[in-house]
């Protein structure tokens, strides 16, 4: 089994931009000379461009060392309509990018022109494009493109983005002053549902480009997963603030085996003056709220009576809420929480349409693997063998053998096809 790669891209302190991208792809791992000379190739493709430059090098940022990119361009123009950039992105692109990257480009640049049309209520392709329109944009997003394709981010990788630190107080814009962050950027990163964080400081730290960048490679996440670390990539940001190192980080490594273990909680009491009918409620109750599973374990307790302990297994969040009904149904003055370590087989869960007497009946099945990918059991939802067995008047061990037959058809149909 290939082992899939994680890239973490980390925005919570000083946010994201394209030159901040951009130096820390190139830190993690490429040549500097190659990106540069296809960053170059933006100045063809767009008018009014007189002169572009890149410059790479290590720059320090509240004493952290980071890859700076600088882009240095003499251009004459006052805005650029989105459909002229977007024009010289899908150019340059079609010269020097391979098919994935020349797609991501293109939705880069769709984003970012989408958004602007939308704060300013105009149509995409008249959109006025003031900042954004420089050659720098279209730079940025060729740049990052030839990046991601250079260190093969798009085959096998799960990129994650940690939630965005957006600044604070008010920025200078073409358009006037403005609350930060701009109203593109927050059109940008809530059209993907990504999280954002304020502050630290008062200073615009996230641009429109970095942020449609950022949207269209990367998921949400509120922290890191699990993954193990190999490579480390920091790109710099412009400006050198005081309030903290104006860096982003990516870290690249390989996946762990999802949901290989996890944690779950015991909770558990004695009781030896319960009656049958609160026993059976409160396995009841405990289970429609949410238990895993319930267990009656018979006990003698103080001068040989005949007792239970009656035990619930259920996840973290669920211990107070659980523990609560626990002592609410049965009178306990207590109950004992013992975490454990759970070493489980990973899951997922599929449907299938189990066709019986030409009637095709919706049934969920779960799928066991080893952390190879191994299947090591298939098991039709119980619930729903058991609906299917009372309408076709068969007996459920038949349609449990029915179901697993027919995941097995459709599984090893998949696996032919991979």
């Amino acid at each position: 089994m290939v082992q899939e790669r994680v890239l973490v891209i980390d925005c919570q302190v000083a946010g994201v931009s394209g030159d901040m991208i951009l130096g820390a792809l190139i830190d993690l791992g490429t040549d500097a000379d190659e990106v540069k000379e296809v960053m170059k190739l933006a100045g063809r493709y767009i008018g009014g461009v007189k002169s572009l430059d890149v410059k790479v090098k290590d720059v320090k940022r509240r004493g952290f060392r980071a890859r700076g990119v600088e882009i240095r361009a003499e251009e004459d123009y006052e805005h650029r309509k989105g459909a002229e950039v977007k024009e010289a992105i899908v150019e340059c692109a079609e010269e020097c990018l391979k098919v994935d990257a020349r797609n991501f480009a293109i939705d880069v640049i769709d984003t970012l022109i989408e958004a602007e049309s939308k704060v300013h209520g105009e149509d995409p392709k008249d959109v006025h494009l003031h900042e954004l329109g420089s050659v720098d944009t279209v730079a940025d997003i060729i740049g990052a493109a030839f990046l991601l394709e250079n260190l093969k981010l798009f085959d096998d990788v799960k990129i994650y983005s940690t939630p965005v630190a957006i600044g604070g107080g008010t920025f200078r814009s073409s358009e006037g002053i403005m609350a930060s962050p701009s109203p593109a950027v927050l059109e940008i990163l809530k059209s993907k549902g990504f999280l954002i964080i304020g502050g630290p400081i008062d200073f615009e730290l996230s641009t429109p480009t970095g942020a449609s960048i950022l949207v269209n490679i990367a998921e949400p996440v509120s922290s890191y997963p699990l993954f193990k670390p190999s490579h480390t990539g920091y790109g710099a940001g412009r400006m050198d603030f005081t309030e903290i190192p104006n860096i982003l980080r990516m870290t690249l490594g390989e996946a762990m085996p999802r949901n290989f273990s996890d944690e779950i909680f015991t909770i558990e009491t004695n009781v030896d003056d319960v009656t049958g009918e609160v026993i059976g409620y409160t396995i009841d109750k405990l289970m429609e709220e949410g238990a895993k599973s319930v267990s009656i374990i018979p006990i003698y307790t103080k001068g040989n009576r005949p007792g239970q302990i009656i035990q619930v297994i259920t996840d973290g969040q669920n211990v107070g809420h659980l523990s609560r009904v626990l002592m609410a149904e049965t009178g306990t003055l207590g109950v004992r929480v013992i975490p454990c370590k759970r070493h489980i087989l990973l899951r997922d869960f599929f449907d299938i349409k189990l066709n019986i007497d030409g009637i095709e009946r919706p049934t969920k099945v779960k799928v066991s693997r080893d952390e190879d990918g191994k299947i090591i059991r298939i098991k039709p939802e119980y619930a729903d063998a058991r609906r299917i067995a009372k309408e076709v008047g068969l007996p459920l061990r038949e349609v449990l053998t029915l179901a697993e037959e027919e995941a097995r058809s459709i599984l090893k149909l998949k696996e032919e096809k991979i």
